[in-house]
């Protein structure tokens, strides 16, 4: 019995808990939480302070200087998550019914996979395609700041085409709309202000909200192609026209190269701006040609649209979106990547968490490609003097890798 009271508590007991607490129970200093969360709920009754939110800022490099170097981070109250949580797992019930199949993100039942594995076979046929008077281009997409920028009430608009309930609409636009920020700096609160637009990253219903914003995207992109103003990529004879794959913000446009083929586009990103607010960060933006595409024709569309040309293999979702001669090189990315996170640990004394980001780098690349020995070899070798605590080309190993 000794034993079973001093295990460690996990996080099931603490939800357990939460949930078991009586709601008509006298309050403590913390206040009554489950009445607090079913007023929110049913009610529509926000307590002044419950949507108050802290912005941490987090580095992007190890010495930042500028601004645009910092990650702001949304720090939500947990009562409030508990009641955006609930209302989160309401909505993303509906999702499969709602959300088109070229948007794969927080879809239950959709995978990465699917987008990731779409977008190769395209790009493959894009790369191989050397014969025909038609050539297609494929756009990739960086949305500036996504969720900082979505309008409310284009948000509010799009519940509404979308056939929600106005109270549930209601409750969704008090959540969204209730908020103030305050800045942590050093550990310290400062100032506070009132946001007229966008949506916390920190707020476990923010992800699904986006999706529906990016659902007005993909359907006019879809009236573009029913009007013949865009025509997407058919691989095959018999293949669907693909015209568009979506997973969160990364968005990636396939379609003929042609110069109304790009107004075309243009439209559809203007349209699409100043309904929602989202404006394309053209300069981390890209468009690849297939290999039977003029010159002249691909300078002319990338003039039109602003953005650069890519020839070199690019990422997609953190994979390669195509495959070249080279083996060796498409996976060195993957051994770069775990040798720089490995790296890493020596640097922090074997960060957990970096130890397992690192597996699941490996996993998700297992999981679409398969990996030559070598790249298994020399990531393997890697791990094994990493975890021994020798750096790079010192002493030898006492122990086997594999005993360990």
């Amino acid at each position: 019995m000794a034993d079973d009271l001093l295990q460690p508590y996990t996080e099931t007991e603490v939800t357990a808990a939460l949930f078991q607490m009586a709601p008509l129970k006298s309050p403590g200093p913390d206040g009554d939480v489950s009445a607090c969360v079913l007023s929110l709920l049913n009610s529509f009754l926000m307590p002044p302070g419950l949507n108050d939110t802290n912005i941490v800022l987090i580095p992007k490099c190890k010495y930042p200087e500028l601004l645009t170097q910092f990650r702001p981070i949304s720090l939500c109250n947990v009562v409030y998550k508990i009641a955006s949580k609930t209302i989160a797992n309401r909505l993303k019930g509906l999702l499969d019914r709602i959300i088109s199949p070229t948007q794969s993100a927080f879809v239950p039942g959709r995978l990465i996979t699917d987008n990731v594995l779409l977008a190769f076979e395209l790009n493959h046929f894009l790369n191989t395609k050397a014969k025909g008077g038609q050539g297609y281009m494929a756009l990739k997409l960086d949305v500036s700041k996504a969720y900082d920028k979505v309008e409310w009430t284009f948000l509010e608009q799009v519940l509404f085409k979308l056939g929600f309930p106005p109270r549930f609409i209601r409750l969704v636009m008090l959540c969204v709309s209730s908020v103030s920020y305050s800045f942590m700096l050093g550990g310290r609160q400062f100032g506070t202000f009132i946001p007229e637009r966008g949506l916390r990253q920190g707020d476990p219903l923010s992800p699904y909200l986006f999706l529906l914003c990016t659902e007005a995207f993909s359907s006019i992109l879809q009236r573009a192609e029913a009007d013949g103003r865009i025509r997407g990529v058919s691989i095959c004879r018999g293949a669907p026209h693909i015209s568009h794959l979506l997973f969160a913000d990364d968005t990636l446009i396939f379609c003929q190269a042609s110069l109304e083929g790009s107004r075309a586009i243009k439209e559809v990103l203007e349209t699409y701006r100043r309904a929602s607010g989202q404006e394309i960060n053209f300069n981390k933006s890209s468009v690849a040609f297939s290999r039977n595409t003029r010159d002249d024709l691909c300078s002319q569309i990338g003039a039109d649209l602003n953005i650069r040309r890519e020839n070199k293999m690019e990422l997609y979702l953190g994979l390669p979106s195509k495959v070249a001669r080279s083996k060796k090189e498409l996976f060195s990315i993957l051994r770069d990547r775990i040798w720089k996170r490995i790296t890493g640990w020596n640097e922090k004394l074997l960060s957990q968490a970096g130890k397992e980001v690192s597996l699941a780098d490996g996993s998700y690349y297992c999981g679409h490609f398969k990996l030559i020995s070598r790249t298994c070899n020399s990531v393997a070798h890697r791990l094994a003097k990493s975890a021994l605590g020798f750096a790079e080309g010192s002493l030898i190993s006492l122990v086997q890798w594999l005993l360990l």
